[in-house]
């Protein structure tokens, strides 16, 4: 036992400056681990002898529920308790090496580590891992065996396609890694660990490919998770919220998706990933403007179809933030510009009506925000019922009662329609939406292009991670506008984005449209 003390105090270069060693007693080391997860009663110590002659005391602890008990019994458990070298006939143990037989030879999990601070072990033991005490270490081993349920992988609802990939990612880290590995099997990809929140030390990993992505965008994004000091991180949001370019902006400058597929897209752009433990949502960022047009599945379809639906997403945003605004500032203020036999079907149906269009507006607004949240928050089912019946009973009674004007319902309907086409700029949309309606009621057509003017200038203004936000549109690269207003095929992107990969810039060669079949040989015979 001393001989044991002795070998491992002269290892005083492996023990970390911020923490002290452990006791060689091994009921020292219980008595402390008993302590620091005292009245927790998922917290497991479980005792045993080492070898079959029993000669030396060990215990483990694991946290129950967060560990793969076949996995801890098999290979931890059983192999330290009946294996025949730490029993050899009529002789002791040799206590200087057993910790490297235990690790070297003896317990076959894949992931060991030795630790010397009681911090490092109660990190780990929380983290899903076992931790190993031998009696005469002051050393600890900690043996990966994370086990605890999660949801299997699946199509995630908020970005369901027709044509691509079904799977999304879950709520455990590194199952989502894997499923990027499984995109990019690519060394050159980076995924680097990080633990942020004083009290749930949650797990993030910072995903670049190295060689594409810009090294001060992947210094920037360190440099701010490392900066984050808070009690907890329970979701990416928490996240997105420290980190983000502009918290006072109606626009998200972070991204974030569901799915592999588009943030391996990403990352092969020259994108940063970061992925949190416990969600099953990625941001990425620099996060453009641009973006929120663009869905995986433009990139599996004809590149005719995905621009007609990419203009079908443009059209849909300009309708969600405009169309209330407009009708209120035309039946308000500027009546003369309104075709005159629709003027007068507007008159007749908002005869009687005792609100002005902006009461209406706002009114109406606010019931389908209601509508909407209620749909959300209910059980599937009713929600569904509750959004399509409680929609069409309220219009219905409030057009018939005279309160609303059948014109603003409609209006109405429109815009919350045209919410639904482009999801990821609902929370911005709800917001110009109100902003724009109070411009319109009380400055006309003038307050609704005073208020597009100032968006415009806004969005100019934004930044994402250095990067601006309307690019390539402001600052304009016509290069880059293979992918905005048009997709054009796939052959034909062979760059990457000018400020984002500008770093490896060309992605393909250049030479790879699809040519007729025998062309190769008309062009040998000549």
């Amino acid at each position: 036992m001393h001989r044991a003390k002795e070998h491992l105090s002269g290892k005083s270069s492996l023990l970390p400056a911020d923490g002290q060693p452990f006791s060689s007693r091994l009921a020292a080391n219980r008595q402390q681990i008993r302590q620091v997860f005292s009245d927790c009663s998922d917290i497991v110590i479980r005792e045993f002898s080492i070898g079959l002659d029993q000669q030396v005391k060990a215990f483990v602890v694991f946290v129950d529920g967060l560990v793969d008990m076949s996995l801890l019994q098999q290979n931890l458990l059983k192999p330290l308790m009946v294996d025949s070298r730490f029993s050899p006939p009529g002789q002791r143990i040799d206590l200087d090496d057993m910790i490297r037989v235990i690790e070297n030879s003896t317990l076959t999990i894949a992931h060991l580590k030795e630790v010397y601070s009681m911090e490092q072990v109660v990190q780990g033991v929380l983290s899903g891992e076992a931790a190993v005490f031998v009696d005469g270490y002051p050393v600890a081993v900690l043996a990966g065996a994370r086990g605890w349920k999660s949801r299997g992988v699946e199509e995630p609802d908020t970005e369901a396609v027709v044509r691509g990939p079904r799977e999304g990612f879950v709520e455990t880290l590194s199952t989502n890694t894997a499923l990027l590995r499984r995109k990019i099997k690519n060394p050159n990809l980076k995924m680097e660990r990080l633990s942020i929140g004083r009290q749930t030390h949650t797990d993030v990993a910072v995903t670049y490919l190295k060689g594409v992505a810009n090294n001060k965008i992947v210094e920037e994004v360190k440099r701010r998770l490392k900066s984050i000091d808070t009690d907890a991180i329970l979701e990416s949001g928490y996240i997105e919220a420290f980190i983000e370019d502009a918290p006072f902006s109606p626009f998200a400058t972070v991204g974030n998706s569901e799915k592999p597929d588009p943030v391996a897209a990403k990352l092969l752009e020259g994108r940063v990933a970061i992925l949190v433990d416990g969600t099953p949502f990625v941001l990425t960022v620099p996060y453009l403007f641009i973006e929120s047009f663009q869905v995986s599945e433009d990139y599996y379809s004809r590149p005719y179809y995905a621009t007609l639906v990419r203009w079908i997403r443009f059209l849909a945003f300009f309708l969600t933030v405009s169309t209330p605004a407009i009708y209120v500032a035309l039946s308000t203020f500027n009546q003369e510009v309104i075709p005159t036999p629709l003027l007068l079907t507007m008159a007749a149906a908002r005869e009687g009506t005792p609100f002005p269009a902006i009461l209406e507006a706002l009114g109406m607004g606010a019931i389908y925000e209601i509508l909407r949240e209620a749909g959300v928050r209910l059980p599937r089912p009713v929600g569904q019922a509750v959004s399509i019946v409680g929609a069409l009973v309220i219009g219905e009674s409030a057009v018939g009662a005279g309160i609303i004007g059948a014109p603003m319902v409609i209006v109405i309907a429109l815009t919350a329609i045209a919410g639904f086409v482009v999801p990821s700029q609902s929370d911005s949309a709800a917001t110009i939406r109100l902003m724009l309606v109070i411009l319109a009621a009380f400055l006309g057509q003038f307050g609704f292009l005073l208020g597009i003017g100032g968006l415009l200038v806004h969005l100019c203004a934004l930044r994402s991670f250095g990067i601006p936000y309307l690019f390539p549109l402001a600052p304009l690269s016509i290069s880059d506008q293979k992918d905005v207003l048009v997709r054009v095929p796939l052959w034909a992107m062979f760059r990457r984005p000018r400020l984002i990969g500008r770093k490896n810039p060309v992605r393909q060669k250049f030479d790879l449209m699809p040519e007729k079949p025998g062309a190769e040989k008309e062009q040998s015979h000549e």
